[in-house]
């Protein structure tokens, strides 16, 4: 009985099929990527702020102040967009709400701005957060401002007309805002905190006479200063 038993054990075990064994070898194929669409991504169309620039406000420019070169005519360079948060170390919800609205607002993203030196009698600390700012140029950067004039301008409270007195004597102008509920962008209901900015127009100019004609070409409607009585 003992010899019959170690013969059984002995027997070779059955084999399965080869194709059997090769179908468990067979791994299921992934799926056929879908094919790239052949059809051209057509660019952005151009901002046509920057087309009225180039086609009207250049002419009107070098025959009004007479520019014998035309690259003494006045040019945007950016748009620099500043946000001040006096508390956002202790406020860290209230700068990043901001960050988030001024990137709503201009399309890019904002650079977090830190403090140069210390100040002891503010509290404040060199490195420490200060706020958030954006620098705009080219296309966005007309694209904001045909936003800005067109739509952000009308919805102010008050409006009279933008003060001709905040160049600083180099060309450049400077614009303080209150409130940043101005611009379509902004949910007025997700809105934590209602701050202001400033904005920056950059040109080179390089005199104050030659920038305040050149926004006032591109349609920024600045008040009309009556003269004092005597």
């Amino acid at each position: 009985m003992a010899d019959e038993q170690e013969k059984q054990e002995k027997k070779p075990k059955p084999q399965q099929p080869k194709q059997e064994k090769q179908a468990k070898k067979q791994k299921p194929e992934a799926a056929a990527p879908a094919p790239e669409s052949t059809e051209p991504v057509e660019p952005a169309p151009r901002a046509r702020l920057w087309d009225f620039y180039e086609q009207q406000v250049r002419g009107k420019l070098q025959q009004q102040f007479a520019f014998r070169n035309p690259h003494q005519i006045p040019r945007l360079k950016k748009i620099v967009l500043n946000v001040g948060m006096g508390d956002a170390q202790k406020n860290p919800k209230g700068l990043e709400a901001a960050v988030a609205e001024l990137g709503a607002i201009t399309g890019q993203h904002p650079v977090v701005t830190r403090a140069k030196k210390a100040i002891a009698n503010f509290n404040l600390r060199e490195g420490q957060p200060i706020g958030c700012a954006v620098t705009l140029r080219g296309g966005r950067m007309y694209e904001f401002l045909d936003r800005f004039i067109s739509i952000a301008v009308p919805r102010m409270r008050d409006f009279r007309g933008l003060p001709t007195k905040s160049f600083d004597g180099r060309g450049n102008y400077t614009l303080g805002i209150k409130e940043q509920m101005i611009f379509p962008e902004i949910d007025y209901d997700k809105v934590e905190r209602i701050h202001g900015m400033d904005i920056t127009f950059v040109t080179s100019a390089g005199r104050d006479d030659t920038a305040l004609a050149l926004l006032r070409e591109l349609g920024m409607p600045f008040r009309v200063e009556t003269p004092a009585a005597a």
